[in-house]
């Protein structure tokens, strides 16, 4: 039977349908959610005491969640006019290198432009629904730092979103690259550079933006170590250099940039170049991220110590934190060398 719609209020509304038990029944239905139930009342007045009884708790809730907002306009005036993009700016005043790059690029992003100019003291969670929905992974990650920063500085009363309700980010299926793939992919690249770029992610396991810009001065023959600061975390890494890394290295330059054109070339064409050649030899879930993953991996079969592993990778270690706080310089064995078995770790 075709129902009636008789009163529609706030969250809840009410109307007449069907038969139950020789008659029309009253039923209310969710406006948010599109859950409805039976009333089980024929009569109007019970039906609209009950939908007035649903709706006051929401029509509070609004109240007062308005009234909060005033007072904190009013405790703190620049509240009123503070944008997202004031956050966004703010937040990027504490971010370095590659870090500030990709979060200024990920906030410029046109999902971020559905909150841009909205007052942070203002915002409700249908507002980041439309960032969330515009964009993906990315947008769902560098939108939690931004909610989160500007929970941090007091901008927000409570959270727009509360953490369980957040969208899972779903991260694509990338592994370690094996050696028969990197033998194919040195097999086929042409440029020379970029051969030997691909061989020394292979043999460091570095960050490709770290690997990219090494220096010549980085390398120290007379120690036998190469050396560099990772760019994300500036942490040192200190290796010895094995003779297979040995042979790659003296047939680059001696001075400067050890790959002159990819140290100026965007992380994201680097990886780009690198995708093509994988997508023409049919290698697929592998980015140049999968060097670092297959270094962990080769170390951990090769029993090399979780704690160098951790310095190699650019991760925190205690015991190499605290041998540092004693001035001291810790030398990581060579990977190369810890596969073959004769390698032991230095200290000086």
């Amino acid at each position: 039977m075709k129902n009636t719609h008789i009163i529609m209020s706030n969250r809840y509304r009410i109307y007449i349908r069907g038969k139950h038990s020789g008659g029309k029944v009253w039923w209310i239905e969710d406006n948010q959610t599109g859950e409805r139930e039976s009333l089980r009342t024929k009569n109007k007045q019970d039906a609209q005491a009950i939908l007035l009884l649903r709706n006051r708790p929401c029509e509070l809730a609004a109240h007062h969640a308005q009234i909060a907002r005033t007072h904190l306009l009013l405790s703190n005036p620049q509240d009123a006019n503070r944008t997202w993009q004031y956050v966004m700016d703010a937040a990027a005043v504490k971010k370095t290198g590659n870090t500030k790059i990709r979060w200024e690029r990920a906030c410029s992003s046109k999902p971020f432009s559905h909150i841009r100019n909205l007052i942070v003291a203002n915002t409700n969670s249908d507002d980041f629904n439309k960032v969330l929905n515009a964009g993906g992974n990315s947008a769902n990650m560098y939108l939690r730092r931004l909610h989160n920063y500007a929970l941090d500085m007091n901008w927000l009363l409570a959270p727009i979103i509360a953490k369980r309700a957040w969208p899972k980010v779903k991260h694509a299926n990338k592994r370690a690259i094996t050696l028969a793939e990197h033998l194919r992919i040195l097999e086929r690249e042409q440029n020379p550079e970029r051969k030997a770029f691909y061989e020394i992610c292979w043999h460091l396991g570095g960050a490709q933006s770290d690997m990219a810009k090494l220096k010549a001065e980085d390398i120290d023959w007379q120690r036998r170590t190469i050396s560099y600061n990772r760019q994300k975390t500036g942490k040192p890494s200190i290796l010895v250099i094995g003779s297979e890394l040995e042979k790659l290295l003296r047939s680059l330059p001696a001075t400067g940039n050890l790959f002159p054109y990819l140290a100026g070339v965007r992380e994201a064409d680097r990886a780009t170049e690198f995708k093509q050649r994988c997508k023409g030899l049919n290698i697929e879930n592998v980015t140049l991220h999968s060097y670092r993953y297959a270094w962990a991996e080769r170390a951990q079969a090769a029993g090399y110590p979780e704690r160098y592993a951790q310095k190699a990778l650019g991760h925190g270690s205690k015991a190499v934190a605290r041998a540092y706080a004693r001035n001291a310089d810790v030398l990581l064995p060579s990977l190369e060398n810890y596969q073959r078995g004769n390698a032991q770790p230095q200290n000086n």
